[in-house]
């Protein structure tokens, strides 16, 4: 593989999304392409149509691949397109025992535009992530610079309420995920009630519950968050609610 140095390598000002992949299907990937193609929109390095990326290219690479379940990664910087697979993590039994999760001591930037791209200005969610699994921990949870909940290292965070959902709001500084924007609508459709707020971290004693999200993972219980403690079984049954 061949790679150009250029502004995504030395600063950056590159693009990626990583897509599941389940039983040959890629998962989402008309929303992640759009997503992506917003990224190099706002980086000014070429939307997908200027670059040649398609649905069929990257359907291709997976059949090419032989990839029947795991996740397929594009990144696109300048000079550069980039496929690359690899296997999903998460597994059933995570699932049952689910996430163990802390908050992290580094803030994330809400002021930022960069928050709301998956561009590969990457590095304190993947040192972060390292970190909490050094720990024994699967995730770890970023305030913002006003002490809000804003979203984990590599997931979107979500709290039950009694029959509620309660989710912070883009604007506490977070990437829009694919499966939180899936969740959202899919709530909305089957007549869960939804609140987007800002919260803080003296909230988490309000809920019953707590979930994470991303592509790879889908919807993954909280079985503790800090010193909180939540009822897994009790989580996926109200996720299932959803799915």
């Amino acid at each position: 593989m061949e790679i150009t140095l250029d502004e995504g390598y030395s600063f950056g000002l590159g693009a990626f999304e990583t897509i599941a992949v389940k039983d040959e299907k890629l998962i989402f990937l008309d929303r992640h392409l759009r997503r992506l193609d917003r990224a190099l929109h706002f980086l000014k390095i070429g939307a997908l149509d200027e670059r040649g990326i398609t649905e069929k290219q990257v359907i291709d690479y997976v059949k090419q691949q032989k990839l029947t379940d795991g996740a397929c990664k594009l990144t696109v910087s300048k000079e550069n397109v980039v496929f690359q697979q690899r296997q999903n993590p998460y597994t059933d039994d995570i699932r049952r025992t689910g996430f163990v999760m802390d908050f992290s001591s580094v803030r994330r930037n809400e002021t930022s535009p960069l928050t709301a791209y998956k561009t590969l200005n990457y590095g304190d969610c993947i040192l972060e992530n390292r970190q909490a699994h050094g720990l024994g921990m699967n995730e770890r949870i970023f305030l913002n610079t006003k002490g809000q909940i804003s979203e984990g290292c590599t997931t979107n965070i979500f709290f039950i309420q009694d029959d509620k959902l309660v989710t912070p709001p883009v604007s506490s500084g977070m990437l829009p995920g694919v499966m939180r924007r899936y969740v959202i609508k899919e709530a909305g459709r089957r007549g869960v009630l939804l609140e987007e707020k800002e919260l803080y971290p003296e909230d988490i004693s309000k809920f019953n519950g707590c979930f994470v999200t991303n592509s790879l993972l889908g919807m993954m219980p909280a079985a503790s968050f800090g010193e909180r403690k939540f009822d897994t079984a009790k989580v996926l049954h109200f996720i299932e609610q959803i799915l």
